[in-house]
């Protein structure tokens, strides 16, 4: 019996998906367009990073070679060092460009209908909705009820928060509804109350999730966003990878807010942590509990919210750079037996318009003492990546998808 470690480096798309025109995403790229802005000597952060992107270890298990299979162009700087693993390109079959699509079908479920998505007017959420949370949750009102980015309206919302009480509600291209308050001033169970009613009043509507947004401060300078953050997510539509494991007698370890994207359906423990770095530590904690036939699952929330829907690509480039740094611990963890993938959930190219998901291909990489190195092929959805997982775990095929090993 072995293990899998399972690990999204949430957003890192490769481009190139075949459906992106229709999401008005034709030519957005998420790799390439860092690797060209590092190239061009347009991503350096002083003391930190410079010049051409670099990240030897995951181009070794085959991070340039999918990027070149998904676009027929390697992104410059990324390596040709020798494979030491088994990679793949994968395409979305999901509707939508999301997070919890994205990691459904990854677990072996792709979510074949369209979620409800908020129009991009002012006020975008419906009479009824505000009037019901207003009522429900005993406000003075709402402020915000609109498309933004959250740690903008944040900065902008958070002082009139502060004085007048009322919590900032507001949405992005993604099915979701967000709710952000100050931790002390609004208090965190307060909002987290507040999301649960939030969570009943737009469940008729077919909403992804409702997303609770705590932050700290005492004015537009010092606001951040804390660690205490909760998604409340309809569960996926059938039992997913997970669910499997767990039927086996085997564990699921989630890693971040992979409880939260599951609505904690099929996730027997899990363990927080704030910021990419604390995550890979607390992976590394996790795989060195996990038992045999156990699933190690891992969400890297800072590429996507840190830097890509900032379109900060100077700070996307030095996460990748860090996160490739840390990946022998990861690998060096690994047991005879053991698998690790790497992959993505959707694309957040920092150099394209807006700030929304962008519809790309993801990379999926292998690697794992005793796996065959080489190209595994372009798959027509990420639920490849669950079917490889639970092939390994030697459970039996699900509905959707087929085994890359």
């Amino acid at each position: 019996m072995t293990r899998a470690v399972l690990i999204v480096l949430d957003s890192l798309g490769i481009g190139g998906a075949p459906d992106a025109a229709e999401f008005g995403d034709a030519g957005a790229n998420t790799l390439g367009h860092i690797a060209d802005r590092c190239a061009a000597g347009l991503a350096d952060l002083p003391g930190v990073r410079s010049g051409p992107l670099t990240l030897p270890n995951l181009a070794a298990l085959g991070l340039g070679a999918a990027a070149e299979a998904a676009t027929g162009r390697r992104p410059p700087g990324i390596s040709t060092a020798p494979l030491r693993g088994r990679y793949a390109v994968a395409d979305e079959v999901s509707r939508g460009k999301d997070t919890p699509s994205g990691h459904w079908e990854i677990a072996g479920v792709p979510v074949p209908f369209a979620w409800t998505v908020f129009p991009k007017t002012q006020p975008t959420f419906p009479d009824d909705v505000t009037a019901a949370l207003i009522r429900e949750g005993g406000l003075p009102g709402v402020l915000g009820d609109r498309h933004a980015s959250g740690t903008e309206i944040i900065a902008e919302l958070g002082e009139e928060h502060l004085r007048s009480g009322k919590p900032i509600v507001y949405t992005s291209a993604d099915s979701v509804l967000q709710i952000a308050a100050h931790e002390t001033h609004f208090g965190l169970d307060r909002l987290l109350d507040l999301c649960r009613i939030a969570r009943r009043i737009v469940d008729p509507l077919g909403v992804g999730r409702v997303i609770a947004r705590p932050f700290t401060g005492e004015s537009a300078q010092t606001f951040t966003r804390t660690a205490n953050r909760r998604d409340y997510a309809v569960p996926p539509p059938e039992p997913t990878l997970l669910d499997r494991v767990v039927a086996s007698g085997h564990r699921v370890i989630g890693v971040g807010k992979i409880g939260d994207i599951f609505a904690h359906v099929g996730v027997t423990e899990v363990r927080k942590a704030d910021g990419n770095a604390a995550l890979v530590d607390a992976t590394l904690a996790a795989m060195d509990e996990a038992g045999p036939g156990d699933l190690v699952f891992t969400n890297l929330v800072d590429f996507d919210m840190l830097f890509g829907h900032r379109r900060d690509v100077a700070g996307y480039a030095a996460a990748l750079e860090a996160f490739d740094r840390r990946l022998p611990e990861l690998t060096g963890r690994l047991g005879s037996g053991d698998l690790l993938v790497l992959t993505a959930d959707h694309g957040c190219d920092p150099t394209w318009p807006g700030t929304d998901h962008t519809r790309e291909a993801v990379p999926v990489l292998m690697t794992g003492p005793g796996l065959t190195a080489g190209y595994a092929g372009r798959r027509a959805t990420f639920a490849d990546i669950g079917e490889t997982v639970a092939a390994w775990l030697g459970l039996p095929p699900g509905p959707h998808g087929t085994s890359m090993l």
